[in-house]
């Protein structure tokens, strides 16, 4: 009950922070900021900007000025990702985190718009930390950053995966194609935020390879446990239409192993991203940190 608790009030501030960094609505122009904020005050756990504030905190973190900007880019780098899944060209979807989707609000080339306008601001937002920067030690880990908020959402990263997947839906994926679509689809971003969280807070290349890599199994372990959510839940706990990937015709890990052997994928990935943080070395008591109980939360949880 203490870690729920502790979660709900972490996600509130994240809240704060996104309602904070967004534009306001006016100006000519102010459809796109109304639709920008829609989708992106839309809800949703908020994984990736814990996941950045919880690694810095994990490697010793502490000026939030300095990671905050990152915070904001990345969910608003999620947030348009997910804006353009839902298009009719894409997923089709008219629902997301338990609403209209924004296409289905603002029309669809606004729809378009909002998702193109929330990337590039993210990349202004996070770029807010060069400023924030209070020595020549602290500027560098924020370009550092920079170049990972860069590579891990694009063509060899989330695009890179998207694309695949867009390719090969209705068709059969052998395991190694799927594997690389959950790597770079879902995994990037993940990636992504403990890497920046990693690079803010100091840690060196080793330490930053390795949160990688335990953020790599968390991104496989959180993509098999979404592929299981679609064929159990409903979209009453999950905000989103259930049964998509059927209707889409898309190969999943379900599909592919069987309810079984998914389930056990995702406890063996998460047991080798458990194992990695526990074994980081200059690390006190990594059991005992919020990251811990997040991930175990994450890659288990039910909606």
């Amino acid at each position: 009950m203490q870690f729920e608790q502790e979660l709900k009030q972490k996600t509130a501030e994240v809240e704060v922070l996104l309602d904070r960094a967004l534009p306001a609505e006016e100006g000519f122009q102010k459809t796109i900021f109304s639709a920008m904020r829609y989708s992106l005050m839309a809800g949703g756990k908020r994984l990736r900007p814990l996941l950045i504030r919880e690694t810095y905190r994990f490697f010793g973190g502490e000026d939030m000025s300095v990671v905050e900007p990152f915070m904001a880019a990345i969910e608003m780098i999620h947030t348009y990702s997910l804006i353009h899944d839902d298009l009719p060209a894409l997923d089709n979807d008219d629902y997301r985190r338990g609403r209209l989707t924004s296409h289905k609000v603002f029309g669809e080339a606004m729809g378009i718009l909002a998702g193109d306008a929330l990337l590039n601001y993210a990349f202004e937002t996070a770029a807010q930390a060069i400023d924030a920067a209070a020595d020549e030690a602290v500027l560098h880990r924020v370009v550092k950053a920079l170049q990972t908020l860069s590579r891990k959402p694009g063509i060899y990263g989330m695009i890179g995966g998207q694309v695949v997947d867009v390719e090969l839906t209705g068709k059969e994926i052998p395991e190694d194609t799927l594997r690389f679509i959950f790597e770079l689809k879902t995994g990037a971003l993940i990636e992504a935020s403990m890497m920046i969280g990693a690079q803010l807070a100091g840690a060196d290349d080793s330490q930053v390879a390795l949160i990688e890599k335990a953020a790599h199994h968390i991104g496989m372990a959180f993509q098999i446990q979404d592929d299981i959510l679609d064929v159990t839940s409903s979209m009453e706990v999950l905000g989103k239409p259930v049964h998509s990937d059927e209707k889409n015709e898309k190969t999943t890990w379900v599909t592919l192993y069987g309810m079984e052997q998914a389930r056990a994928d995702v406890d063996m990935y998460s047991r080798e991203a458990m194992d990695i943080l526990v074994g980081m070395e200059g690390v006190k008591a990594p059991k005992e940190t919020f990251l811990y109980a997040f991930i175990e939360w994450l890659i288990h949880r039910q909606y």
